[in-house]
């Protein structure tokens, strides 16, 4: 009985999103004015892009990141949790897997951060999620509230544009209307976000999810302000080449959750993954020697992340 909707204490976790939205009708005014910021494009100076499956956590005194943001979510959900006396804010991009130990990791992420500042609530923002035909965005939405309803701590769940919120239509097709959003660390402000630079290491990253790892990595570490990959390993992926031979249509049809709304660069960027992962059969051996993470330190010249050299 932990999960706070509207400033009301919940014995029970609401079972979809329009039950939510029944009992809570001020969650569509929240939605709507997250809906009238305009969107941004934002590059990769300052930011801490996380990716399917990941999460990062940072506060506003750490000089290495401006922005944390996350995209491409379609019936994923965009998790944001803030901590409102110390502006410490953890983020997660979440697709079902892994959620329980993902949500405990945010909380006590930004509950480390938050030490020593002024008394605070921790708020939760969820984006993302639209209404797609298979309910497979529902069913994020049920697991992220339920580990949030069974967490010790009090949560306030401030924003929620999900579901119907966050579903505009396209001819007859259900289509998102925000696939992304950024949050400036230091202010606390949250609007629509795109990124066209998700690095580093996008391939690997993404490498990780196409051959089933389950768990959420978080991929910063905010005491020594590196961003942190792995390490991790997977096995061969049999028949890459049948894949990379493949069409973007056929690519798309059978490797998206929601393959009529997805970005132009999701063909793409799947393909660069599977021959990344071909070239990289054995990515503790050619990717993680010594079985060290792949550590990225921001350049003071550039702005961006630059691999630490051992």
């Amino acid at each position: 009985m932990v999960l706070v909707l509207n400033g009301v204490l919940q014995d029970d976790c609401p079972m979809d999103t329009n039950s939510l939205f029944l009992q809570h009708p001020v969650y569509r005014d929240y939605a709507q004015q997250l809906h009238s910021i305009q969107a941004k494009s934002v590059g990769p100076v300052g930011l801490l892009y996380v990716g399917q499956r990941e999460l990062a956590a940072s506060a506003p005194h750490d000089k290495n990141v401006n922005i944390i943001g996350a995209d491409d979510a379609t019936t994923c959900i965009i998790v944001v949790v803030r901590h409102s006396g110390s502006g410490a804010v953890a983020l997660a991009h979440f697709d079902g897997s892994g959620v329980d130990e993902a949500v405990c990791t945010m909380v006590s992420r930004v509950q480390e951060l938050a030490l020593g500042y002024p008394e605070g609530r921790i708020e939760l923002q969820l984006i993302g999620g639209y209404r797609d035909s298979k309910g497979y965005g529902e069913d994020v939405f049920y697991s992220i509230m339920q580990s949030f309803h069974n967490h010790h701590l009090e949560i306030d769940l401030t924003q929620a544009c999900v579901g119907e919120l966050n579903t505009m239509l396209r001819g007859e097709i259900n289509c998102p209307i925000i696939y992304g959003v950024g949050v400036n660390i230091k202010t606390g402000e949250i609007f629509p976000a795109s990124f066209p630079d998700r690095g580093p290491d996008r391939e690997l990253r993404d490498a990780r999810i196409f051959m089933g790892a389950q768990s959420v990595l978080d991929v910063y570490d905010s005491t020594l302000g590196m961003l942190r990959i792995g390490p991790f390993n997977y096995d061969p992926l049999r028949g890459a080449d049948l894949w990379l031979s493949q069409t973007d249509e056929f690519l798309l049809q059978h490797l998206s959750s929601s393959p009529d709304v997805e970005p132009p660069h999701f063909a793409p960027q799947t393909r660069a993954t599977i021959k990344f992962i071909q070239e990289n059969q054995f990515p503790a051996v050619t990717v993680f020697r010594d079985n060290r993470p792949r550590y990225f330190r921001r350049d003071d010249a550039t702005g961006c992340w630059a691999l630490v050299r051992y």
